[in-house]
């Protein structure tokens, strides 16, 4: 009888592998296995040697399955064990390779000793075992003819019943496995399958005998495969495991999990054991949710996640100079029918202008791709690029042709923006950047069009965009500052008022004026919060000048936004910076844009009447730019007009065109005319000359503001100004 080991921890209650969890698991699989192969045939131990037997080969079993790198030499090894402690009954064999495949993962291993590929790894084990006990076998087996052979004399009819029985163990294993076993020679001939495998491949044993293994290689199997095969039986590896095809009989494809070995006979590569799994159904399953993970599910085109795949691998590969576009294309007024038609109908909508923009390039074999929502993205690549305009072209035209869906006939725009460059200079997130904003350029141009990218207007509106997003953080840290622009009286010379002009001290670009950013504050309506800190800075300053210079009276001009003046708190906000400065209402006067005060009905009418009812001046800047309604403009409470500089710039005087010099000096002469009749004051902008100056001095004008009486400035330069003595 076999020596019994007692594997380190067993005898004492110690867990072998030097973790706790799981052991309780393991002793029931060694005792369930214990009984099992003592049900199905002789067995030299008792039943207690038995089972520590098998229990600890179930550990070795784990921690085989468990180990980093993987490696099946201990299962080769417990397949040994088995037939040294003659655990070799064919039925025995049986059970065990099929509880391995059945219950052992489940069983044996907790959840976070399980490896992500489980299945695969029992496999191998399996694998593993059968063969190690099949070498095993074949080992004893040549021991046992060698020891007959010396005493064939005296035992021949035993060594004949053992060669039988040998042949019986070792067919078992063939015959019992659940997966393929296949033996080659070193030259590729099949010297010998199992059922499992010859019915893989739909092919008799002894026609898959009559095979070379080269003969089974599939045509499309994965480059070095072959190499890999003859290396391994040359000696240079002793096992390869790979995800293969093969052709069955009838010309099918079956998908297979191959672990192949090499077996050495005196040191020397002799034949090479492979165990095949079929994985087709699993193979077909991972190929099904890889289309479902790269696909749009609605329009079956691909999605951004296989577009930004593809477009990375055109760029990667591309050769030099090869230059790449994209067309990216967005439907015009999709929401619309979505909100009139339905979703449903919608989504009709876009499989069919899905299916026409595959269809209109097809014949290119460029990639159409939904990128989410009404989102098509077309990338033009290739060694004869198309041209991208025509590709942009196309695809409208097929968009733009009669829809018909159910019972409505639709007519559909589109909008794209088209950018082209050399592959090597960009790359796919800057690419599609650049067509995300093309797009926008060709929405704002109107409907049904394309838009090339320009980088220059690109870098413009780069620097547009960096400037929004910096506005809110920029009043947050105190980077606005406010000059101001004297208003001189033309007729004594004084500078009676100034008018507030906000400047922005970047931190990069330096200081900025306000026709970089005032546009930009009103589009995000950070127009209200800048424009209350420019009103309350400009009280306080004319508090300061009106305490300081008493006998001044300078008066501070600030505009308001449209938006501002639309506020319902407009007045509270301008009443509480009067307050809070201390500065008089009648020095402080604001100005609003002729289309602000003219559109001004209901509650910013009444707006306007509570802040004269203030004392607060009010100004109507640019005039005559606009439609002015007369009649209506006398029923405001304004106090002042200010020309246009576009008039006053007429008024040139250095005869290049005399007529229209008379023509704009007409036109102010009628203006000035006009607001004295209505009692108010009139201001004349951007008066450059002293010649401008003394025309509309003689065309009563009140006042000038302008670089001839002075360029913005800081307010201690406007204090400086006001200090006797000093010029005017």
């Amino acid at each position: 009888m076999a020596a019994v080991p007692d594997p380190a921890g067993v005898g004492s209650g110690r867990d072998p592998a030097g973790v706790d969890s799981g052991r309780t698991d393991a002793q029931g699989y060694a005792a369930d296995w214990a009984r099992a192969v003592r049900r199905l045939g002789f067995v030299p131990l008792s039943v207690a040697e038995t089972e520590r037997l098998l229990l600890a080969h179930t550990i070795r079993l784990a921690q085989a399955v468990r180990s980093e790198p993987f490696s099946v030499e201990a299962a080769e090894e417990v397949g040994r064990a088995l037939v040294e402690a003659h655990l070799t009954e064919p039925q025995a064999l049986e059970w065990t390779l099929h509880a391995l495949g059945a219950t052992f993962g489940r069983r044996v291993l907790s959840d976070g000793d399980r490896p992500a590929d489980l299945a695969d790894r029992i496999a191998a084990v399996q694998g593993g075992l059968a063969a190690g006990f099949a070498r095993a076998l074949r080992d004893r087996t040549f021991s046992q003819q060698e020891r007959i052979a010396r005493s064939a004399w005296q035992a021949r009819d035993e060594v004949e019943q053992a060669l039988r029985e040998s042949e019986a163990r070792f067919r078992a294993v063939f015959t019992g496995a659940a997966i393929g076993i296949g033996i080659a020679g070193v030259d590729g001939r099949i010297i010998d399958v199992n059922q499992a495998f010859a019915d893989m491949l739909g092919y008799s044993i002894e026609e898959l005998r009559e095979t070379n293994v080269a003969g089974l290689v599939h045509a499309d199997d994965a480059a070095g495969m072959w190499e890999l095969y003859q290396e391994m039986i040359e000696g240079k590896h002793d096992a390869a495991r790979v995800e293969k095809r093969y052709y069955r009989k009838d010309g099918t494809t079956v998908w297979t999990d191959l672990a192949v070995s090499l077996i050495r006979h005196e040191g020397r590569p002799r034949f090479t054991v492979a165990m095949i799994e079929d994985i087709t159904e699993r193979y077909e399953l991972q190929q099904r949710l890889r289309f479902q993970a790269l696909h749009d599910p609605l329009t079956g085109l691909p999605n951004r996640t296989l577009f930004f795949e593809t477009l990375g691998r055109v760029l990667d590969t591309a050769d030099a100079g090869q230059r790449v576009g994209v067309c990216f294309l967005d439907l015009d007024g999709f929401k619309a029918i979505n909100d009139s038609l339905g979703h449903d109908l919608g989504d009709r909508l876009l499989v069919m202008i899905g299916r026409r923009l595959a269809a209109c390039v097809a014949d290119h074999g460029h990639l159409v791709a939904r990128m989410g929502g009404d989102e098509f993205v077309i990338l033009v690549d290739g060694d004869d690029t198309d041209d991208p305009v025509a590709v942009a072209q196309a695809a409208l035209a097929a968009v733009a042709a009669p829809v018909h869906v159910g019972e409505h006939q639709l007519a559909v725009s589109a909008s794209v923006g088209i950018v082209q460059c050399p592959a090597s200079e960009t790359t796919a997130s800057e690419l599609m950047k650049a067509a995300d904003t093309t797009l926008y350029w060709a929405k704002a141009a109107g409907r049904g069009r394309w838009a090339v990218y320009d980088p220059e207007r690109g870098a413009r509106d780069i620097a547009r965009s960096a400037l929004v997003a910096g506005l809110p953080a920029a009043l947050e840290r105190g980077e606005f500052v406010l000059h101001y622009q004297p208003i001189v009286s033309l007729l004594e010379g004084t500078m009676l008022a100034v008018e507030a002009l906000v400047r922005w001290e970047h931190p990069e670009l330096g200081l900025i004026g306000p026709d970089r950013f005032i546009g930009l504050a009103e589009e995000t309506g950070l127009i209200v919060r800048l424009g209350e800190w420019v009103l309350r800075r400009a009280c306080e300053d004319a508090e300061r000048w009106w305490r300081e210079f008493p006998d001044a009276r300078l008066v501070v001009s600030v505009n308001l936004a449209a938006r501002q003046a639309d506020e319902p708190a407009i007045v509270d906000t301008v009443a509480d910076a009067l307050q809070t400065s201390g500065l008089p209402a009648e020095l402080l006067q604001l100005e609003l844009t002729e289309s602000a005060v003219m559109g001004s009905a209901g509650e910013p009418l009444r707006s306007l009447h509570r802040l004269a009812a203030l004392g607060v001046r009010l100004a109507v800047d640019d005039f005559g730019t606009g439609y002015s309604n007369l009649a209506y403009l006398r029923r405001l409470p304004i106090h002042c007009l200010k020309l246009a500089g576009p008039f006053v710039e007429g008024i040139r005087a250095d005869g290049t065109d005399v007529a229209a010099d008379h023509r704009d000096e007409r036109i102010v002469d009628a203006l000035v005319r006009l607001a004295h009749a209505l009692e108010l004051w009139v201001t004349a902008e951007a008066v450059e000359t002293g010649v401008q100056a003394e025309r509309l001095r003689a065309l009563r004008c009140d006042t000038g503001q302008g670089r001839y009486f002075g360029a913005p400035a800081p307010a201690d330069v406007i204090t400086a100004r006001l200090r006797p003595g000093a010029l005017a």
